[in-house]
C-alpha cells in the first residue's frame, strides 16, 4: 500500500471522522488559513487515483468517500515499515522500541502476559 505524505494523510483522516464529503464540505473541516478549493480538489482526485477514495456522482458534483479504512492503512503502514525498516523481522522492530525506551521491558511482560490470555480463553 502506498505510504500518504502528511497533507494526504490530514485530508484521509477527515474522512475517516466525517465519512463522505463533497469537497466544499470537506474545506468547511479546515481551520483558517483554508487551502484552495482546487488545491483541495486536485488532493482529492490523487487520492482516489491512489486507490484511496472513490466518488459518487450528483449530476455534475462528486462526493468522495474513503475506500480504505483508517485500520487497514495503518496496518498496511505498519507492515511496510517492519518490512522496509527492520528486514521483515517483527522481532527487530520491537527490541529496537525497548532499545529506545519507547516501551519499557515491564510493559514488554504485560502485553505477553494478556496476548497468553487471550489465547488460553480461545
Amino acid at each position: 500500500m502506498k505510504r500518504l505524505t502528511r497533507k494526504e494523510e490530514e485530508i484521509m483522516n477527515l474522512f475517516w471522522d466525517y465519512g463522505a464529503m463533497f469537497v466544499r464540505e470537506l474545506l468547511e473541516k479546515y481551520e483558517e488559513p483554508r487551502p484552495h478549493f482546487n488545491t483541495l480538489s486536485t488532493m482529492i482526485r490523487i487520492l482516489e487515483s491512489n486507490g484511496f477514495l472513490s466518488h459518487r456522482a450528483y449530476g455534475k458534483s462528486y462526493q468522495y468517500f474513503p475506500v480504505v479504512s483508517r485500520e487497514e492503512y495503518q496496518k498496511g503502514t505498519l507492515f511496510g515499515v517492519i518490512k522496509n525498516y527492520f528486514n521483515n523481522s517483527y522481532l527487530s522492530a520491537v527490541s529496537s522500541l525497548v532499545k529506545e525506551e519507547k516501551i519499557s521491558v515491564e510493559e514488554l511482560k504485560e502485553l505477553i502476559s494478556e496476548l497468553e490470555k487471550e489465547k488460553d480463553a480461545q
